[in-house]
């Protein structure tokens, strides 16, 4: 099946030479290779061909022409953070924290974690994986191509493995790519509290062996964090995933300066993420790595804490990625389009450079770079139609309103 996209306004994030890119860093965020007026040429689910309309070739035939005048096409979300799985919201908590409480005392009072904690093990999998499906597909209406999915909600073994099959499940459906993180070591639960060693025993010697039994992680996750998981904990967690073949990701510096992102270097995550707090020690780590710092702005907003320093990463030459955070807690959306203009207020992102962190760069921290990211000859054919826009800077612009009109998963309208 050919399909033909034609009179294109602009093809946005295009790959048209034989080198490809695993990621954009530095001042290279600020510049989205696009084409202006042109046509895309899709052969089931891959993109096969693109150009300009003035030369356009003659021969060139197809099963159905789409006219998207007035329209930009760019590649799908790439949103590499994300709790979509869990049983229930906590708008009450939202509301303790309009009455000032803060994160850490919601947490202390059995709120945050331990609540959703509490919550995932009264619903069965069949019921966990009904609301997950439906959270998926929302997503991916607004415009989201390849998702991570964490667990981190279970805190026992036969929680952890209902959500991990959950998301396994959530992966045979072949709606979009989707990794899984293995993020039993989200807290320490109320059982363990005074017993550290106790549940880190637990995760190494009882979970691991299971989760890597049935193939049900991709990535193993800590949150490295005062009050969490301290260096020490990470290391030894992070090296016994090692053994099994799970590659790091470090839930980092979202506090307080933790250690994680030097960890997280040290056993060659794949991405550290959150990092709103951050100094030169860490930038400087970063850049001795290929590791990639990954922001979640949408936290930031809805805790009302600061955000992470986007500009100074961006200028030490680093390959900033956006995602979203999606969890019921601390960021329940998943729209990534609200973290693009989250970026560009708050953080002082350009629109080039917020889109080339949500879809590239967002694809190249959960390795999906080969696939995703990009308008490349072979890839997936995942990407966003927008609706007729005066400028690509109107998306992120236009926070509160939809300026997609059709997403594209596969080469089939989702």
């Amino acid at each position: 099946m050919l399909t033909l996209y034609s009179n294109i306004k602009q093809l946005v994030q295009i790959e048209d030479n034989h080198e490809q890119k695993i990621h954009v860093k530095g001042n290279d965020m600020k510049y989205l290779p696009l084409l202006n007026d042109a046509w895309l040429l899709i052969e089931d689910d891959c993109i096969k061909d693109f150009g300009a309309m003035s030369e356009f070739p003659e021969h060139l035939t197809s099963d159905q022409t789409i006219d998207c005048e007035g329209q930009y096409i760019l590649p799908t979300w790439c949103d590499s953070h994300t709790h979509l799985v869990f049983s229930h919201s906590r708008e009450h908590e939202f509301v303790d924290r309009i009455q000032g409480l803060s994160y850490e005392q919601i947490a202390q009072k059995g709120g945050g974690i331990l609540n959703s904690a509490n919550r995932m093990h009264d619903i069965s999998e069949d019921a966990l994986f009904d609301l997950s499906l439906q959270r998926l597909h929302q997503v991916i209406s607004m415009g989201t191509g390849a998702i991570e999915i964490k667990s981190g909600y279970g805190l026992n073994t036969a929680g952890e493995l209902k959500m991990l099959r959950v998301i396994k499940r959530l992966k045979e459906q072949n709606l979009i790519p989707i990794k899984a993180s293995f993020l039993a070591a989200h807290t320490y639960p109320i059982a363990y509290r005074e017993n550290h060693e106790g549940y880190l025993k637990l995760i190494i010697e009882e979970m691991l062996p299971q989760v890597c039994d049935e193939g049900l992680a991709d990535y193993m996750d800590v949150f490295c964090e005062k009050g969490f998981f301290n260096v020490d904990e990470t290391d030894r967690l992070l090296t016994a995933a090692g053994r099994y073949g799970l590659k790091p990701k470090i839930h980092a510096n979202q506090l307080y300066n933790s250690g994680g992102v030097q960890i997280g270097v040290k056993h060659q995550a794949i991405s550290v993420d959150h990092l709103e707090t951050m100094d030169d020690a860490e930038v400087a780590c970063l850049q001795q790595s290929d590791t990639i710092p990954t922001l979640l702005p949408g936290a930031a907003f809805f805790l009302a804490m600061h955000y992470q320093p986007a500009r100074k990463l961006i200028d030490a030459n680093l390959p900033v990625a956006l995602a979203t955070d999606y969890n019921p807690g601390s960021c329940p959306s998943g729209n990534m389009n609200f973290i693009l203009s989250l970026a560009c207020t708050q953080m002082r992102m350009t629109p080039e450079e917020a889109i080339n962190a949500a879809t590239l760069n967002g694809a190249a921290a959960m390795e999906y770079q080969h696939q995703l990211g990009s308008i490349r000859r072979g890839k997936r054919a995942n990407f966003i139609i927008t609706k007729p826009m005066s400028s690509l800077a109107y998306l992120p612009y236009a926070f509160g309103e939809s300026m997609i009109d059709k997403v594209i998963i596969n080469g089939k309208r989702c």
